[in-house]
């Protein structure tokens, strides 16, 4: 190819780039300033507006519903101030600055009111999925609201407007965080505040942040001039203070990471490493932190012995899971691995027993909330599983003893396992029956059982679970279950 042909071809790719990326053809400043300016005010519609999709995020929160939450960001006005912000510094308009500052203050106020007293006043105050990636914002979501910003004011400056707007105000999420802030506040729990309010302040500043670039980039008209050495100065610190902005959001980032890397290598070593045979692993729970992490296993079955206990954690090395943080500082991050075991058998320690139940139980409980809310049936699977385990031993080692009907121990294991049971007892009953045409007398054993009256599942469903177990773990196919 000749030289000529060359710089041919370089420049018609040089012009249909241009032609393809440029964004100042088909702008409209004058207009775009003047729509963002009536967008950025909270004045009666506008103000119940907010209230609304305000009320209908928490409720979104509240029911971990996704679609409900992406409707309450749908119908949100709060991206109006926030572009009016970022286009009032760059056309260095102060009073329109002063302005979409007091309506941004209206509009956070006016959210936290709305949000904290709904969920003061909610019964449901489960800490759902959708309301916890809440409050950890991390550098993605940095990233998130930068090109949100961009696509917001792009679309916004054009004279055919489209329908960017609303998908920018479901990617950047202004007001699922500004919600969750009002939990925190309704619930006490101050960390969740300062992290979901802290995600909406980076959403805020980075989304301004990109619409003034953009209106620098698009040359729009200025309002007034600034001296040249002042202006630099305010650039040196509004860059100072996108750094102190977006350095915390970059450390939980690595922590998350960390974390993340951190329970990868866990479950991998769970799974290849806590086999042992006669004990089963009921269920395990995993706690990271910066410096000591720990890893609770709770068996049933078999002692285990305190030696396999070291081996695991010497094991654990091979995992990366404990490793020395720096050669010239004496700290270490450990991971300690905790085996949790009670054998039901003649030395029987209720405490013991008592403390693996309650762990075990506690966790059993918070991952069936969470299977209500979200529909999770292959969870519900796997819990049931695990129980049907547990019975299966229980069931074992109460046979090797003898004892045929174990009251005591039942109760304990009802209570467990069937925690609505507020209270059961165990009759025969005598039953008349007709054979060969006469009447026979039998003894039928009946279990009576009272429930409340709303249940986390189907009541019928409910007592035939119980049937079925209640029969196998006494041996007796014959036993009813009903319902005082």
């Amino acid at each position: 190819m000749s030289e000529n042909n060359l710089n041919g071809f370089v420049n018609a790719f040089r012009k249909l780039a241009v032609d393809t990326l440029s964004i100042r053809e088909g702008s409209d400043p004058a207009a775009t300033i003047e729509g963002i300016k009536k967008d950025m005010t909270f004045k009666g519609p506008g103000a119940w507006i907010l209230i609304f999709s305000i009320l209908i995020a928490s409720i979104g929160l509240n029911a971990n519903s996704t679609a409900v939450i992406i409707g309450a960001m749908l119908i949100s006005p709060l991206m109006g101030p926030i572009l009016a912000i970022g286009t009032a510094i760059g056309i260095n308009d102060l009073e329109m600055m002063r302005r979409a500052l007091k309506n941004l203050m209206i509009a956070v106020v006016i959210s936290l009111i709305t949000s904290t007293i709904y969920f003061y006043l909610t019964p449901l105050n489960v800490e759902q999925s959708e309301l916890l990636a809440r409050t950890k914002p991390t550098i993605l979501d940095v990233f998130v609201a930068i090109l949100g910003g961009f696509s917001g004011i792009i679309a916004g400056s054009r004279r055919e407007k489209t329908n960017v707007i609303p998908g920018v105000a479901i990617a950047t999420a202004l007001m699922p965080p500004l919600c969750t802030a009002g939990f925190g506040l309704a619930n006490g729990m101050y960390h969740y505040f300062f992290g979901a309010f802290y995600l909406f302040f980076i959403n805020s500043v980075f989304i301004t942040l990109s619409t003034y670039i953009v209106v620098k980039f698009l040359r729009f008209p200025v309002k007034s001039f600034i001296d040249r050495r002042k202006y630099r100065r305010y650039q040196f610190f509004f860059a100072v203070f996108i750094a102190v902005v977006i350095m915390p959001s970059a450390v939980i980032f690595y922590q998350m990471i960390q974390e993340t890397r951190f329970k990868i290598s866990s479950e991998r070593f769970i799974r290849e490493n806590t086999e042992f045979k006669g004990s089963e692993l009921i269920t395990q729970k995993i706690v990271y932190t910066d410096s000591l992490s720990t890893i609770d296993l709770y068996y049933m079955g078999n002692p285990i012995s305190e030696d396999m206990e070291i081996f695991l954690n010497d094991k654990i090395k091979s995992y990366g899971l404990t490793a020395k943080i720096d050669d010239y500082f004496p700290m270490t991050k450990k991971t300690v691995v905790k085996i949790h075991q009670q054998n039901i058998g003649s030395d029987f320690d209720e405490g013991d027993a008592t403390k693996m139940m309650e762990a075990y139980t506690k966790d059993l409980h918070i991952k069936l909330l969470k299977d209500i809310y979200t529909k999770n049936e292959k969870v519900i699977e796997d819990k049931d599983a695990k129980i049907k385990i547990l019975e299966k031993e229980i069931f074992h080692l109460t046979q090797s003893k003898g004892d045929t009907l174990p009251i005591h121990q039942i109760s304990k294991e009802v209570k467990t396992l069937y925690p609505e049971i507020s209270s059961y007892g165990i009759s025969k009953v005598q039953v008349q029956e007709w054979k060969a045409d006469s009447l026979m007398m039998k003894e039928k054993p009946i279990c009576f059982v009272k429930l409340p009256r709303r249940l986390p599942k189907k009541r019928s469903t409910y007592l035939n679970d119980f049937e079925k177990w209640i029969r196998v773990r006494l041996d007796n196919k014959d036993i009813d279950v009903k319902e005082i």
